[in-house]
Order: structure tokens, then C-alpha cells, then sequence
């Protein structure tokens, strides 16, 4: 049985979505919205969907979509959510979802209130490659984990992309940050205190941050990101015996694991995987009480205050303690 999908908004992102749904027959995406209408009868009949709404009201009033993929800008990320689950939806939302934990909040309240699932769309976190390093570092390949450095970014010099508006949320720190917080968070548990430098653009949001990260376990994260610099898209694991470099752990394209340990390399291989597959189809096992959403309400929260203490610290030039 296949989980009925809508999709909300006509996002460059989609494309990679819609790739993961068409290999699973656990997935169906049967609709698309935008706030146009010509526009998403154009963008249905491009991509094989059945049915186009020109309002997302529209699509959130079908009765036979079960759940929703939110690409929004990250400004509308709530307030859809929201409406989603109150419609009777199941949400999930791409990331970052918000950069407000209260907000965070008030979005799985809602979940919670409608007795529906929402999670943040961090596909990189199904992957296999990132459970076999979570596994690694865990049975003690590196030894006791002290640092954890990461960089996602890339040349972004469309002046009108919404990564570069204001009002929309945007900033390197959201949209590719959010990895390296996110992957730093998975293996060094939730930071204690933030410490981030920026360099702002013309249009008002960074377009070049790095933050540093305190972990309870004494553990010390460092990452950098950014639209102004070439692309770079890595994280290392280093322990007190040894370390694991990912050269491609976001989007795992082509999985593999580097153990550097005693003066030799091991690499690891594994089986390339589509990463938003398996998140929709965790998702709609979820939604079918066949499967644990993989991300919930914890994590979301947890991510958004450490991108929220990150931002008060490039502000204000000082570190900033998590409560």
C-alpha cells in the first residue's frame, strides 16, 4: 500500500524529491500547488502528476492526499506546516524548518493537537552512510570523539535566489549550515555553547559563516559554509586514535567512509542509496504504523536553538550558552 502525497510549492528541490518517489512503491505523489495555476498545470504535466491546485488551500482540501512535502521558503515553513496538520495532513517539511525554537514548537503542538506526524526533511540522516559512521564512531573506531569539522558551501551568484532574501529566512548559516549544525549535533549530542562569525551581504544575510560548538562531552565542533566561496561539501570525525572522513556526506552521491587510523587508510564503500527516497518512505511507513519517524520534535528543536545561538553570537561578537 502506497502513501498518498501532495507537494506544496514548485521549488527547485522538488525534482530530487519527486526522483526518490518515482523508485518507491511506497510513494505516490499525486499533486502539486502553487499560488499559480497555470503555472502548476504546467509544472504537473512536466513531472507525470495527476493533479494540479492553484492555491495550496486547494490541495490541503483534497481528501485522498495523505501527507504533504512543504518546500516553501523557510519563512513560510510554520505557518504551512500548520495549516497542513490542521487540515489533516501529515508534514514533511524541508529543512531548516525555523531558526526559532518557539516556533518549532508551536508546529509540533499542532502535529500533536491534529494526531498527525511532522518532521524535518534532513534526507542525509537515512542514508546508510551516515548510519555506518554514527556506527563506527560509536563502537570505538576513532576512540573517545574530540572533534567534529564540517563545510557545506558553493557559488551562488544569482542576485534574485531566495536563499539571498531577507524576509524569506535566507543565509548560508539556514541553508547549508543547517547540515553542518545538524551533523554536528548527531555525533557530539547537543551543543552547550555557540560561537559563530559572519560576513553579510549586500541583500542583509550572511553569505559566509563559521561557528564553533561546545559539546557537554568535551567534544569541539567547528564548521564553516557560505555562497562566496568555492564548493566544499565534507565532515571529519576525529577521535584521540583515529579519525573518519566523508567527502561527500550530505548528499551521498557516491557513499564512502575513510577510517584513518595508526598511519593507514581504510575506505569504506557502500551502496549508493536515494537519501529522499528512503525519507519518504520513512515517513509513509510511519504514517502506516509500519516504522518510527527518524527525526521528530527533539531534534527540530534542538537544531533550530543551536542555529538561533549561533546567529546572537555573529551579532553580538560573543559566545552565547545554550540553556
Amino acid at each position: 500500500m502506497s502513501t498518498t502525497w501532495g507537494i506544496i510549492s514548485t521549488a527547485h528541490i522538488n525534482r530530487l524529491v519527486l526522483a526518490g518517489a518515482r523508485e518507491s512503491d511506497r510513494v505516490a505523489v499525486v499533486a502539486v500547488a502553487s499560488r499559480d495555476r497555470a503555472k502548476a498545470d504546467s509544472y504537473a504535466r512536466e513531472h507525470g502528476i495527476e493533479r494540479a491546485y492553484g492555491s495550496y488551500e486547494a490541495l490541503l482540501a483534497d481528501p485522498n492526499i495523505d501527507a504533504v512535502y512543504i518546500s516553501l521558503p523557510n519563512s513560510l515553513h510554520v505557518e504551512w506546516s500548520i495549516r497542513s496538520l490542521e487540515a489533516g495532513k501529515h508534514v514533511l517539511c524541508e529543512k531548516p524548518f525555523d531558526r526559532r525554537p518557539e516556533q518549532i514548537e508551536r508546529a509540533f503542538d499542532a502535529a500533536e493537537r491534529a494526531d498527525r506526524l511532522l518532521m524535518e526533511a534532513f534526507m542525509y540522516r537515512h542514508n546508510p552512510q551516515t548510519a555506518k559512521a554514527k556506527e563506527l564512531v560509536g563502537s570505538g573506531a576513532v576512540g573517545a570523539l574530540r572533534l567534529v569539522r564540517a563545510a557545506f558551501s558553493f557559488r551562488l551568484d544569482d542576485v534574485e535566489n531566495v536563499r539571498l532574501a531577507a524576509r524569506l529566512d535566507g543565509g548560508a548559516l539556514m541553508d547549508v549550515g543547517c547540515y553542518c549544525v545538524s551533523g554536528s549535533r548527531l555525533f557530539a549530542g547537543e551543543p552547550e555553547t555557540a560561537y559563530g562569525e559572519q560576513l553579510v551581504g549586500p541583500s542583509g544575510v550572511d553569505v559566509l559563516f563559521v561557528g564553533t560548538m561546545r559539546f557537554p562531552s568535551g567534544t569541539l565542533g567547528h564548521f564553516d559554509c557560505g555562497f562566496v566561496v568555492s564548493g566544499r561539501d565534507e565532515l571529519e570525525l576525529v577521535g584521540d586514535e583515529g579519525s573518519l572522513f566523508l567527502d561527500d556526506p550530505w548528499h551521498a552521491r557516491t557513499p564512502a567512509i575513510e577510517l584513518r587510523r595508526e598511519g593507514r587508510v581504510e575506505e569504506i564503500v557502500l551502496q549508493p542509496e536515494d537519501s529522499y527516497r528512503l525519507e519518504l518512505e520513512n515517513l509513509s511507513d510511519a504514517i502506516e504504523g509500519e516504522a518510527e519517524p527518524l527525526l521528530g520534535r527533539e531534534d527540530a528543536v534542538g537544531q533550530a536553538r543551536a542555529i538561533e545561538a549561533l546567529y546572537r553570537s555573529a551579532e553580538s561578537g560573543q559566545p552565547v550558552a545554550l540553556d
